[in-house]
């Protein structure tokens, strides 16, 4: 999304989490019958031998390998040698290309359709681990991306932080730790924050492309 592309520009983004997929849980049972690792548990700390075995089956990738982003973009002139691309995450598309007869929704082109060479943004894993979501601290809330913005509840109150849940729009509610904006975001993307799901946790630095 473009807020999110916006936060790994600024550096504010280091990290993802996505759910463990169908497949990696199929993986890891196999294992367990096998006797090459120890399922999952219901309450607690991984088992620490079994911890080298899940990270394997990571869809991500594994640590040292690059991943380049896609997000919305547009191209002037496509297919000629002089095309400019332009990023969603930079605000609208210029009026002044193809004479202004398009809207902004219809300038832009889904990241799903991005071609390789039109990314501008390359990352490199630096670690990849398993842990439940809630365990989020802090410090990785920040990571995730989420923005600390100051407010002041009310008039006789001293300028506190808030932390911005959703996209940095101006519109989103204001919560009281990043962990808890968090929260909000992963349950504002489709997921289930009180279901508490193992995820795999991605940390990036980013590269020059």
């Amino acid at each position: 999304s473009a807020p999110m592309v916006r936060a790994i520009l600024d550096g504010r983004k280091t990290v993802t989490r996505r759910p463990l997929n169908a497949q990696a849980l199929k993986n890891i049972g196999y294992g367990v019958q096998l006797g090459e690792c120890h399922e999952l548990p219901s309450e607690g700390p991984l088992h620490p031998n079994s911890v080298g075995y899940y990270n394997d089956f990571c869809p991500l990738g594994q640590i040292g390998d690059r991943l380049y982003v896609r997000e919305t973009f547009n191209r002037t002139n496509p297919g000629g040698a002089e095309g400019v691309y332009y990023y969603r995450a930079d605000g609208e598309f210029p009026k002044s290309i193809g004479g202004g007869k398009f809207t902004d929704a219809e300038s832009w082109k889904p990241s799903i359709h991005m071609p390789r060479e039109a990314s501008r943004i390359l990352l490199e894993i630096t670690d990849v681990r398993v842990e439940r979501l809630q365990d989020i601290s802090e410090a990785q809330a920040m990571a995730e991306g989420i923005v600390g913005v100051p407010f002041r509840p009310d008039d006789g109150w001293p300028i506190c932080t808030g932390y911005m849940v959703g996209p940095d729009d101006g519109k989103s509610a204001l919560e009281t730790t990043a962990a808890k904006a968090f929260a909000g975001l992963w349950n504002s993307t489709g997921g289930d924050w009180d279901a508490n799901p193992w995820v795999w946790v991605v940390e990036f630095k980013r590269v020059q492309p």
